[in-house]
This record gives structure tokens, sequence and C-alpha cells, in this order.
């Protein structure tokens, strides 16, 4: 079967809008009683390279767990969403690993499905649509170069398959509380009633399990924050010095969430050309660069009777650090 995506949103345009925004948000950020940039700026190339190494730092737990789940529970999964015709959406699919076991499930249990990876990224899509139309030429496969809100809203105008939507990752966990809201309803307004969606949450656990997770012995996660800088440095024209700079990161039991930071080495100013302005910063100062949000069964079960989802079933792995949850859509 032939490998088909569809650019939906154009990337010149988007890139050019991207810059913009980003030194927007920067000044935005940097400009704050307490220093912040955005965690979003952290996967450009060579940030998104680094997190693939920390997804196997053996400190880091989130990417072995949920591949148990999806390999233990993926029979569960497809058995809950039943046997109907079904779009399989993957919002931000990168290589498409995790999604993988589940399209092996469901190509097992005989699935009339398509597959349909959503990414801004033309060159992941392509990729990835080749890639598995290489490895299982029966599966139909139809990607989308796009914003996630508007392929979802797209696809939900297609046709009349249900969707499975896959958010996977604890990708909303990196969203504050109030953007998790924003995002969820984006998107429960962009489905139709009867959909579907497979979302990956960390759950709260024993802090020193937490905290290794994100102070690895490598230094993998410093590296992969530290990066901010050097991004900074060549599309805005900054002057960074990320050797002056320290990554620090702990766990808040108060906000639920990992803060990550990095702190100044010493008293210093840094311009930044795009910006034509300076920044002052002070012995030990933060820049809040992360806040990683962990959640109890509670929250799943409160955050989705919120947007209007029903939870369906929650999946965990073993060691219970970790749920699938799998929630449909209300609308009627």
């Amino acid at each position: 079967m032939k490998s088909t995506y569809q650019v939906l949103s154009p990337g010149d345009i988007r890139s050019a809008r991207e810059h913009d925004e980003f030194a927007s948000d920067l000044l935005f950020g940097l400009s704050q009683p307490v220093k912040q940039i955005s965690s979003k700026y952290l996967y450009d190339d060579t940030g998104s390279h680094l997190f693939c190494r920390i997804m196997e730092l053996p400190e880091y737990y989130p990417t072995r767990c949920e591949t148990e789940i999806l390999l233990r529970h993926g029979p569960a999964i497809v058995e809950s969403v039943g046997d109907a015709r079904l779009n399989l959406v993957e919002m931000g699919a990168g290589d498409g690993t995790k999604t993988r076991i589940l399209i092996n499930q469901l190509r097992g249990q005989h699935v009339d499905f398509r597959y349909v990876p959503i990414d801004i990224s033309e060159s992941a899509v392509s990729e990835l649509c080749t890639e598995l139309v290489q490895e299982c030429p029966e599966v139909a496969v139809k990607g989308l170069v796009s914003d996630y809100f508007v392929g979802v809203d797209w696809l939900s105008h297609q046709n009349a398959a249900r969707n499975l939507i896959l958010f996977l990752g604890s990708n909303i966990g990196n969203f504050d509380p109030t953007r998790q809201v924003h995002f969820l309803t984006d998107l429960w307004n962009a489905l139709n009633h009867g959909d579907y969606v497979l979302i990956g949450m960390d759950l709260k656990k024993d802090p020193e399990i937490i905290n290794r997770a994100y102070n690895d012995r490598q230094g993998v996660t410093a590296a992969f924050n530290k990066n901010l800088l050097h991004r900074i440095n060549r599309d805005l024209g900054g002057d960074f010095d990320p050797d002056q700079f320290v990554y620090y990161s702990a766990w808040d039991p108060f906000a639920g969430a990992v803060k990550s930071c990095l702190l100044s080495k010493a008293s210093q100013s840094v311009y930044i050309d795009e910006l034509c302005r300076s920044f002052d910063f002070a012995l030990w100062e933060p820049i809040h660069t992360e806040s990683s949000y962990k959640f109890s069964v509670a929250d799943v079960h409160k955050k989705a009777r919120h947007i209007g989802f029903e939870v369906v079933e929650n999946f965990f792995d073993a060691k219970h650090y970790f749920v699938d949850s799998l929630w449909q859509v209300v609308k009627e």
C-alpha cells in the first residue's frame, strides 16, 4: 500500500511564525521577576536527539513503564475501543516505536484501521510513513503535517471512522494545570462523540525515584536543558556562555511537579541581538526551564470529568509508576 501524507500547515509559513514566537516568548519570559523559557523550546533537532538518549537512561523509567503497559494491555485496549472502523491517530508521532505495539495488536485482531501520525515536522511524518508502509504494507497510512488540533479537526470531518487519539509519554505533564485544561478542552472540541483518547500520565511516587529520573549520572538531562542556551545563541543571536550556568532539578510535592532550572554561576549580563537588549543575572539566579507534573489516579478521573471525557479504563505497569488512561468523548 502506498504511503501518503498531507501538509495542512506549510513549513515555510510555520517556520517564520515559530521564529517570531520564539523571540516574543523569550522576551516575555526573561523579563519576568522569575526568569523562564517555555519548555517547548527544548525540542529543536539537538534537543530531540538528547531526549531520545534520556529515554534510554537507566534512571528514566517512564518510557519502559509505558512500553510494558502497551505490551501487556494492548489486547485489552483494542478490545475496549471495539471493532468499528478506526483512525489510529498519534499526536507528535516521533519514531512511532510504542505505537507499533498497538498497530500489531490491531492487525492481530483484524480491526479495520488507518494509522494517522500528526506532527509539525514534514520530514518526521514522511520518514515514519515510509518506514511503516515498508514494514506493514497492508496497513493504510495517512500522515498529516499540521498543528495537532488542526489535524484532528480536519480528520474528524473526513469520514465516519471513529478516532483513537494517542497522546503518550506523559506529554500532558509538560503543561501547567491551566494549560492542561486548555489543551484537553481543545482536543475534546476537535473530536466527535464516541471518539477515544489514550493518554499517558506519570504517577506520583517515591520522590527519590522521581528525582533520579531527572538527575541522571551521565548528565544527559543537564545537556538537554543547557541546549536551550545554545539554541538562543544560534537562532536569536544571544551571547550566553552555557558553562556559566548549571542545571538543577528537584521534586516539589506542593506543586506536584519536578521543577527544573538553569542557575547562573556568576553575576552576568547576556545580550540577545534579535531582542536588541541585555538581560542581567544575579549570582545563582534561576531560569525556569521545565515543570513536569505528576498525577494521582484521582487526578486522572477528575481531569477527564472536568473536560467532558469518560474514563473507560486505566492501564498500569506492574509497579504502578505510570498509567495509560483510555478516555471516551461524551457530547450527548
